[in-house]
């Protein structure tokens, strides 16, 4: 496939990866987990009025009301480059102006558990998404405050176990038991997901807001299932509901 490097490329809409062809459609606000099933649970269990505006790729979207507000989800897939292309697509072509990752994470420090909340400050990230920018210097991806200190707002509004601090935007899954995990957390580094730094970097280009709500699925101690994984974690999407 031939890569797009210019904002010019299409004065339309659909794009290549969303079907939808009426951009109002698209809430200004989105959750984006990576799983299309947990866009869907969402939808579902959350949204009152939900139509689909998206299954190109089986990259489920819908739009709905939550008390009233007009809120989208839609599922970005798993990497740095996938979240790049959804969110790149969602900003520029629809009008997204607050982009919310639902997402799940594994624990590198000790003092944080399974199914605690991470609220990824900023995006320390093993990917070269970041470098492609071709800045003069190493970016530093941070999040949106006005929407962090909402969602700081809300989990403690909830007794919600939560943690504020850096998380590691991971181009690996798989990675041979993490030869250098210890060295992350020992930067205080708190969890490893594969997104945030993708989605951060893209929100400040585009003049949007982003934040990354993870739920730690896993720990040296703890491994949650992909059932739990897609239906279970519902503090963050609560907490994501209310602030979008």
């Amino acid at each position: 496939m031939a890569e797009i490097n210019d904002l010019s490329h299409s004065s339309g809409i659909p794009t290549p990866h969303i079907s939808c062809t009426d951009k109002s459609q698209v809430a200004e606000s989105i959750l984006l987990p990576g799983d299309p099933l947990r866009a869907k649970f969402i939808a579902e269990t959350f949204l009152e009025n939900v139509k689909q505006f998206n299954g190109t790729r089986n990259m489920l979207g819908y739009t709905g009301t939550y008390k009233g507000k007009p809120v989208s989800v839609m599922g970005t897939g798993m990497g740095c480059p996938s979240m790049g292309i959804y969110s790149y697509e969602l900003i520029h072509f629809y009008g997204v102006k607050n982009l919310i990752r639902v997402g799940t994470a594994g624990a590198l420090r000790k003092d944080v558990k399974v199914r605690d909340l991470v609220f990824g400050l900023g995006a320390c990230t093993t990917s070269s998404y970041v470098r492609l920018f071709g800045l003069p210097g190493d970016y530093a991806p941070v999040c949106s405050y006005e929407l962090l200190e909402k969602a700081v707002n809300a989990a403690k509004a909830r007794g919600c176990s939560y943690h504020v601090g850096n998380v590691l935007s991971s181009d690996m899954f798989y990675s041979y038991d993490l030869p250098y995990a210890n060295t992350w957390a020992e930067m205080g580094v708190l969890a490893v997901e594969m997104e945030a730094a993708a989605l951060y970097s893209n929100a400040a280009r585009g003049g949007a807001n982003a934040l990354a709500i993870l739920t730690v699925s896993d720990s040296s101690d703890e491994v949650t299932t992909a059932e739990e994984r897609q239906r279970s974690f519902t503090q963050m999407m609560e907490v994501a509901l209310e602030i979008a």
